[in-house]
């Protein structure tokens, strides 16, 4: 488990690297399944591009635009997910979920959440929970092949 000031430095050192760096940004024109995620709140938008092999996500991509966590979360999730099982994903949304919401209290040591560990103390700002899960509600509707926007409500 991080130190809670450790933590705090390496959540802000990851958000801003992975927003101003976002991986696995663009569309995947071979994508099997896409979906649109939209953060009313704070004008957060992102598309979501799959590419499935069987049940295990191949390739996994976004586009949008959105606050620094929405887009750091985003690319976060797309390496945590790309190359897991579509249950293996599921499991790492609800855990992930679980971790922001502050639903129950998650071991940061989980080897389930890893590096997405960083994105915990988003918790304590109840306005951006949002902002970090809107990749992952995308991501679910993704999964469960639904054309409707995704919401994080």
């Amino acid at each position: 488990m991080y130190p809670l000031s450790d933590l705090t430095d390496l959540y802000q050192e990851v958000i801003l690297d992975h927003n101003r760096h976002p991986r696995n940004f663009g569309a995947l024109a071979e994508a099997d399944r896409t979906a649109v995620g939209h953060n009313p709140l704070c004008g957060d938008r992102l598309k979501l591009y799959l590419k499935l092999d069987g049940d295990r996500i191949r390739q996994v991509m976004f586009e949008g635009s959105g606050c620094a966590i929405s887009k750091a979360s985003a690319s976060l999730m797309t390496e945590a997910v790309e190359g897991l099982t579509v249950a293996e994903a599921g499991r790492i949304f609800e855990a992930f979920h679980k971790m922001v919401t502050g639903d129950q209290a998650v071991d940061l040591d989980d080897e389930t959440l890893g590096k997405l560990a960083v994105l915990s103390g988003v918790r304590e700002f109840p306005i951006r929970v949002k902002c970090a899960s809107l990749a992952w509600h995308t991501l679910k509707s993704a999964l469960a092949g639904s054309a409707e926007i995704a919401k994080t409500e």
